[in-house]
Order: structure tokens, then sequence, then C-alpha cells
């Protein structure tokens, strides 16, 4: 019997928009541990939600075609019976390139009923500059050093939009 592969690779193409901006919703991304059902839960359409998981890393890539500088965000919330968030760091990384270096922002997360944008704009944005399109901007959402566990959190989209 063949093994199904234990992580979710991306099913989008991420294409850019008219106005150069990229809304990556979680089938369009890359979740490790994303196809076992005991961590993740990845319906076709709306929020991927974590289960539980030690390690959390959810990574995108799009290609920019244009010059100038790129913010990365996440749209996330953690619902009210959410566990594992407090006092641990959630990082949004990112990088042009596969061999770039990584920008990031800090991050901490508690239960909540709304959504919320994470970098949050008080620990500043998380812009990106691309000198020399087209180029492949990587980013992430990482939480892989506390090695507790966590769930409850829901993904309902990752953005990549021009700063104006």
């Amino acid at each position: 019997m063949p093994c199904k592969k234990p992580h979710h690779t991306s099913e989008g193409s991420n294409e850019q928009k008219g106005d150069g901006s990229f809304e990556i919703l979680p089938k369009g991304l890359n979740i490790v541990w994303g196809n076992d059902p005991r961590y993740w839960n990845i319906p076709d359409t709306g929020a991927a939600e974590l289960i539980q998981v030690s390690w959390l890393e959810v990574t995108g890539k799009v290609s920019i075609k244009d010059r100038g500088k790129y913010r990365v965000s996440f749209e996330v919330r953690v619902k009210e019976d959410g566990f594992g968030w407090q006092g641990t760091e959630v990082l949004v990384m990112a990088k042009i390139g596969k061999r770039g270096r990584y920008q990031f922002r800090v991050n901490k997360l508690s239960p909540s009923t709304h959504n919320i944008i994470i970098p949050q704009l008080d620990n500043g944005p998380l812009d990106i500059a691309v000198d020399n399109p087209p180029s492949d901007l990587h980013f992430g959402l990482y939480e892989v050093w506390s090695g507790k566990w966590k769930g409850g959190l829901q993904i309902i989209k990752a953005t990549v939009e021009p700063v104006t």
C-alpha cells in the first residue's frame, strides 16, 4: 500500500493580480504535516485549521515581476480553545530567492474571537525590496523552536502586496 505524503504541497499557481498583489489561500501554501488529519484540517475552501503540532511551518512562494517593496502578511485567528500559544513567539519570515537572507517579524498570538493580521503593525510591517525582477519571494509562518504542542490556529490567507 503506497504511503501518502505527510505534508501538504501548494496546489495554487499564486498569480499576481493587476494591482501587483497576491492573495494566497491555504490550498496555495505548503503546510508541514498538512496531509495528516491528526495535525491539520485543510478544506477545499475556507481556513486551514491546526489541530495540534509541535512544529509549525507554513510556507509559500510568489514570482514578483515588478521592482519595488512588497509587504508580506498572514491573516490568522486563534480559536477560543486554542492552546500552546501563551508566551510562544511566532515568526513571519520572507526572503528573495532560495539563497536570500531572511527578514522576519516576531509575533505573539492568543485566543481571540476575531481575525488578526501578522506581523502586527506595532511590531512593524515585513517589507521586502525586490531589486532585480523577476524574482521569487519566499515567505512563511514559523514556530519551530519552543517544542510546545499548540493547536486551534486558523490560517485564513497570506498576502503579498506592493508598498505604495
